[in-house]
């Protein structure tokens, strides 16, 4: 296994004071031209920052490349019917042509509650709604009869992480997922937390996705002791200059295939 590298497309940034809106068709083909292997879209309906909608962007994404894959980093299931997040997965499945990875998150409180509210959705629940959500998502995605329905094409279900680093957020991933994921935890830490997810994990082995990840030293060096900690991919954070941010992905990419 070799670590895969991934960038986030530029639809939103952590910082609320510098909002990094670009375009999305073109960032997606140049992070493809430059041999990068994925491409990611963060969710929320309202967030502290401007941000466009996750599957309008993947599905835009999926639309001016052949290759990369495209993903939700994450989706947060609980705020959406989970019906209509099947279609939209699926569709998006479909016309992506098989390339599309499922992050499924529960949110992050630093962005309030105001999305949770318009959506009608109890910001305290959102736990327990994303698992009722996982529950049920493959066999809607597929085209199964699930909650008295059967949607129509069904897709393959795509490989889905749970992001976290609580206990029901390990016990999430253990028990619905096939990876899962955190934010800047070193090599040790991805490793303990990984031992312990598969232990609830019925015989499954889950890989990690690390997002932001400890590059400090020799990156090509922390790169392998990720890999050796159990990481599959890893997801570079903007920097609020996206072709920059792409070409030291690239590189780094590079360097790491040797």
């Amino acid at each position: 296994m070799t670590v895969e590298i991934g960038v986030i497309l530029p639809t939103s940034t952590p910082d609320p004071a510098r909002p990094i809106l670009g375009d999305v068709r073109d960032s997606a083909r140049y992070a493809e031209d430059v041999g990068l292997d994925s491409v990611w879209s963060t969710d929320h309906l309202i967030a502290s920052a401007p941000m466009l909608d996750s599957t309008v962007v993947l599905a835009t994404a999926a639309a001016v490349t052949e290759r990369m894959t495209i993903g939700y980093n994450v989706m947060l299931l609980a705020l959406r019917p989970v019906a209509w997040a099947a279609k939209q997965i699926s569709t998006l499945q479909l016309v992506s042509g098989n390339r599309l990875v499922l992050g499924v998150g529960t949110g992050n409180p630093a962005h309030g509650d105001a999305g949770w509210r318009a959506a009608g959705v109890e910001f305290t629940e959102r736990g327990r709604l994303t698992d009722d959500a996982l529950a049920v998502l493959p066999d809607l995605i597929v085209g199964k009869t699930s909650l008295d329905i059967q949607l129509s094409p069904g897709s393959k279900v795509p490989p889905i992480f749970v992001a976290g680093g609580g206990a029901r957020a390990q016990k999430r991933a253990a028990k619905y997922a096939d990876g899962w994921a955190t934010i800047a935890l070193s090599p040790d830490e991805v490793r303990t937390n990984l031992e312990q997810i598969n232990e609830l994990a019925d015989g499954k082995q889950l890989k990690a996705t690390v997002i932001a990840p400890q590059l400090d030293g020799d990156p090509v060096e922390q790169l392998a002791a990720y890999e050796a900690a159990g990481v599959e991919r890893i997801i570079l954070p903007p920097t609020g200059d996206w072709r920059h941010d792409y070409d030291q992905a690239a590189d780094l990419r590079t360097r790491h295939h040797g």
